[in-house]
């Protein structure tokens, strides 16, 4: 048995397309178009391609792209200042921050200066609180995006066995509790667990995001099991530099019967869904219904 490959690069095209024609009927019914602001600090080349790709999407969705590009010196004050002046325009519906900040920009302090209804990573405090407790929230794009692949592949996921491999709190931790939302039966585990192949063995649902290349492999996984594999490594291979996930692709292929490619898989959806969480954010701020079909 071969598994189906999960082809998240054509679902992601589906979802920006369905993001699209939401934001034209606001332009067209309501006068609004969504913005979303990017803000970049120092100029990391892997950050840097991110934030272009991400501005190139939100244009193409219709939606206003603001880019604020900083210098690497730039004083966590004056990052506070911008996020302050973003929290307060009107025109900007999501802000997002650029992750990993210069070391002397306190990460926490700056992604809790975001206005909540404005954060579309979902990584304030008040909306980690409201996702854990089972209320209305912005949820983080990666596991959103994994939600709604698992979703599309199965329909409902109501009483199946999942395993969340990673406690982050970028994927790890806003997983298990989309999952459990979705009425899972959750383990999570990582890399101090004991025995983590038979603990990944028993679930229906597996989703990797541990940061070790290929550590998960074919015998670890329940036949006809759904992958995700949200790990994004790159690695040497016969001479070459080659990305793979957390997930070993050949052997775990062969046993599950879905599985997310890396790349063309979970990576495609991050962005995606953060138009999502702009589109949801700014048809909150105007009191508009939301598109629920897109959303968590």
């Amino acid at each position: 048995m071969v598994a189906t490959k999960i082809d998240g690069k054509a679902f992601a095209k589906t979802v920006r397309r369905d993001v699209a024609l939401h934001v034209a009927t606001l332009k067209s019914d309501y006068g609004i178009t969504p913005g979303l602001a990017v803000v970049l600090v120092g100029s990391d080349p892997a950050s840097e391609v991110y934030v272009r790709n991400k501005g190139t999407q939100t244009r193409e969705a219709g939606m206003a792209s603001f880019e604020h590009k900083l210098d690497e010196a730039t004083s966590e004050r004056d990052l506070l200042d911008l996020i302050a002046r973003l929290n307060d325009d009107p025109s900007v519906h999501g802000i997002l921050v650029q992750l990993p900040l210069p070391k002397h920009i306190d990460s926490n302090k700056i992604l809790n200066a975001i206005d909540p209804a404005k954060d579309v990573d979902g990584f304030h405090i008040s909306n980690v609180g409201l996702l854990g407790t089972g209320q209305k929230a912005m949820v983080p794009c990666t596991p959103l995006g994994c939600l709604m692949l698992l979703r599309h592949q199965y329909g409902k996921l109501e009483g199946m066995n999942a395993v969340v491999l990673g406690r982050s709190n970028i994927v790890g931790k806003p997983m298990a509790q989309l999952l459990l939302r979705d009425n899972c039966t959750v383990t999570i585990a990582h890399s101090r667990s004991r025995d983590l192949e038979s603990t990944v063995r028993a679930a229906d649902i597996v989703v990797v995001a541990i940061g070790r290349p290929e550590i998960v492999t074919g015998d670890w996984i329940k036949p006809s099991a759904t992958v995700i594999d949200v790990g994004i490594n790159r690695i040497e291979r016969d001479g070459k530099r080659t990305l793979v996930g957390d997930v070993d692709f050949g052997s775990a292929s062969q046993v599950a019967g879905a599985i997310t490619p890396v790349p063309g898989g979970v990576g495609p959806m991050t962005i995606a869904c953060l138009l999502v969480n702009t589109l949801t954010a700014c048809c909150r701020a105007k009191g508009l219904p939301e598109p629920s079909v897109l959303t968590a």
